[in-house]
């Protein structure tokens, strides 16, 4: 096994509500399994499955909606390495690569996190420094780079 094999695929989208880009403000939902962890959603991409496939997927399968418009993409692949408590649940791999979008809810779009295996257990809409500022540690370098990415495009 290669290293670029030890980190798992991953696609994770930092969502702006339908006032966008009249508001700014972007959503962050606290997880299940670690209270003190706010994140993007985020999800693994099967075997086979295009990233925007996963990115459609994943959205409904944690949010309960992929009724959303994709604004941008980051242009690259990140990586982040796992926590040694997480590293042990997740083996084989050390860490995650993933391709970050944003995206726009419509405004028909109904967040429902109450889904059929719940990953999080409270979501709220804050600022981008709030979001910074809530993010596990060991995601906040890839938090940053993405978000900063964005900001220079005048997209955040």
């Amino acid at each position: 096994m290669t290293k670029k094999d030890l980190y798992r695929p991953n696609v994770a989208m930092i969502i702006v509500s339908s006032s966008y880009p009249l508001s700014r403000e972007i959503f962050l939902a606290q997880r299940n399994d670690m209270l003190d962890v706010w994140q993007f959603p985020q999800g693994g991409i099967d075997a086979g499955e295009e990233i925007q496939e996963a990115l459609f997927r994943e959205l409904k399968e944690e949010i309960g909606t992929d009724n959303v418009e994709v604004i941008a993409e980051f242009p690259e692949w990140i990586s982040y390495d796992f926590p040694p408590k997480i590293a042990q649940s997740m083996k084989p791999f050390i860490g995650q690569t993933q391709r970050y979008f944003l995206v726009k809810l419509h405004a028909d779009a109904v967040i429902n996190i109450e889904t059929a295996e719940p990953e999080f257990r409270e979501y709220k809409f804050v600022s981008v420094d709030e979001a910074l500022s809530l993010s596990a540690s060991f995601k906040k370098d890839v938090y940053e780079s993405v978000i900063t990415y964005f900001k220079k495009e005048g997209l955040l």
